[in-house]
């Protein structure tokens, strides 16, 4: 096989498993503020804190007992 032959599969699968990555998700909090994230936050950390970036790039850290309810965006 050469290099032509594989290169367009590869890249196809790149592109399939970069568009997966990605998982936009709605972040509630108790107060009713919603946060619309790229990726799923990170799980609690040590401190009881979940941490994450909203769309607009800021880096966000919120009380895990603040936090409502983590679901995909529809």
């Amino acid at each position: 096989m050469n290099i032509r032959n594989l290169g367009f599969p590869l890249a196809v699968a790149a592109f399939i498993a970069l568009a997966g990555c990605s998982t936009p998700t709605v972040v509630t909090l108790q107060n009713g503020t919603q946060y619309l994230t790229k990726d799923m936050p990170k799980t609690r950390t040590k401190d009881g804190f979940f941490e994450f970036e909203d769309i607009s790039g800021a880096k966000v850290r919120v009380r895990a007992d603040e936090v409502t309810t983590i679901r995909q965006e529809d």
